[in-house]
């Protein structure tokens, strides 16, 4: 799907089109209709906050839900993990792949597509990561992320990167991701707080630790040159050894 320059904006009225138009048509062919508006929907550079996170990834393996057109799983891959990197809209997955190749990792990432709402990957990982696991479609936000708790291998980490508050402000979200999360987009619902998402993941008692849970605010300056603000959110915890 996971997401001009890599904060994911356009036109509101297109994409309330958008929601309308997917009341009888798939996620996968919603998405892969946004994808097909540009030759590259975004810009090619990982997430801000996965870099501050793993700035050096090093070995081992990561599950990259959402991944859209592959920025986070290349950067992951570059600096030595293994990755499966899942998205409902196999246009993105087919430039993700092209890019991987160019950038000389394509044997260090596994593609696969999943429509969320309905399917997960098979496995466990060391690091899973969702950035702006956020949609127009309908999407079971919660559920999905409980069944990224449970692929957590012992002693790895879970990284939730999403808005609580869109640009232009409001907590309604918008289609302003950076990176290339996928499931991403315009919706009409209020967005949690990192705090009300780990409520929301119901984790066993010792088994988890917090590493952060914070908000964040960002400005950007968009290309048509709107300034825009952001509040995003950050959830970074890790499974305890067994």
């Amino acid at each position: 799907m996971r997401h001009a320059d890599h904060t994911r904006h356009a036109d509101h009225t297109r994409h309330a089109d958008h929601a309308e138009a997917a009341e009888s048509r798939t996620a996968a062919e919603e998405w892969d209709d946004l994808y097909r508006e540009n030759e590259r929907k975004w810009s090619g550079s990982p997430n801000p906050a996965l870099v501050r996170e793993f700035p050096e990834p090093g070995p081992g393996t990561a599950l990259d839900l959402g991944c859209g057109e592959g920025a986070d799983a290349i950067w992951l891959a570059r600096g030595g993990r293994r990755v499966t990197a899942v998205d409902v809209s196999r246009v993105a997955l087919e430039r993700g792949a092209a890019h991987a190749e160019e950038e000389g990792v394509a044997d260090r990432i596994d593609w696969q597509w999943h429509d969320l709402a309905e399917t997960f990957p098979e496995g466990t990982w060391d690091l899973v990561s969702s950035h702006f696991l956020h949609s127009w479609t309908e999407l079971p936000r919660e559920r999905i992320l409980r069944r990224a708790v449970a692929a957590v291998a012992p002693g790895g980490t879970l990284l939730i990167v999403g808005h609580v508050e869109a640009p232009g402000g409001g907590r309604h979200g918008d289609h302003g991701e950076e990176g290339d999360a996928g499931n991403h987009g315009p919706h009409a619902t209020e967005l949690p707080t990192s705090r009300q998402v780990l409520e929301s993941l119901d984790l066993p008692e010792g088994e988890w630790e917090v590493r952060r849970c914070e908000e964040e605010e960002r400005t950007r300056t968009m290309p048509d040159g709107r300034v825009v603000e952001y509040t995003d959110t950050t959830l970074r915890l890790r499974r305890l050894p067994a």
